[in-house]
């Protein structure tokens, strides 16, 4: 019998990169999933609808491959119940980073796991407080081009880390993977690293 086959369904080169670093070998498989919460949905029930969208949509599209696992996640910036996406342009990079400033907000990251038709889930939630930000400091920021792709506009991982003043919860989370959860789901499937 042969082994299941991991797949990846993501845009995201941050999500490749932080499943690699598990060590588990894995495909990817490109997928375009509508991103807008729906009016009276929760945050935590919006990410969670999302990723497990694209996680079908990567299932859907391996239609052949019976021996499949598709992972799909989806990571979004909470600040007063409103969901910060990725942003627009400049204009929005700038005005989600001024809301953010000096303020705790949450990130939510939820990973689905689908084989066959088994599914199942993992979220992290964590926290982040940013450091009150200078005018320039959020102008010369969007200037360099990171906020965009980034959901909240900003990247932990990158020149951002610089704006974050305390985390309370999972970094690789806030990146876009949690890696603690999503290590224990892949071995709740069978999958081991290698």
């Amino acid at each position: 019998m042969n082994a299941p086959r991991l797949h990846l369904a993501s845009r995201s080169p941050r999500r490749r990169e932080l499943l690699a670093q598990l060590g588990y070998r894995f495909e990817v498989v490109d997928v375009d999933v509508p991103e807008c919460r729906l009016p009276g949905e929760s945050p935590l029930s919006y990410v969670d609808r999302v990723a497990q969208a694209k996680a079908r949509a990567g299932r859907d599209a391996l239609a052949g491959a019976a021996d499949a696992l598709v992972l799909g996640a989806d990571t979004e910036v909470v600040l007063d119940d409103e969901v910060f996406g990725k942003p627009r342009d400049a204009a929005d990079a700038l005005a989600m980073l001024r809301r953010l400033s000096g303020r705790t907000h949450t990130v939510i990251s939820v990973v689905w796991l689908l084989a066959g038709e088994r599914a199942e889930s993992a979220q992290s939630v964590s926290r982040v407080r940013f450091a009150a930000l200078e005018e320039a400091e959020i102008a010369a920021y969007v200037a360099t081009g990171e906020p965009f792709g980034k959901a909240g506009g900003y990247a932990i991982q990158g020149r951002g880390a610089a704006f974050v003043a305390h985390l309370q919860g999972s970094y690789s989370g806030v990146v876009g993977l949690p890696l603690f959860e999503t290590a224990r789901l892949l071995r709740r499937f069978g999958l081991v690293p290698g």
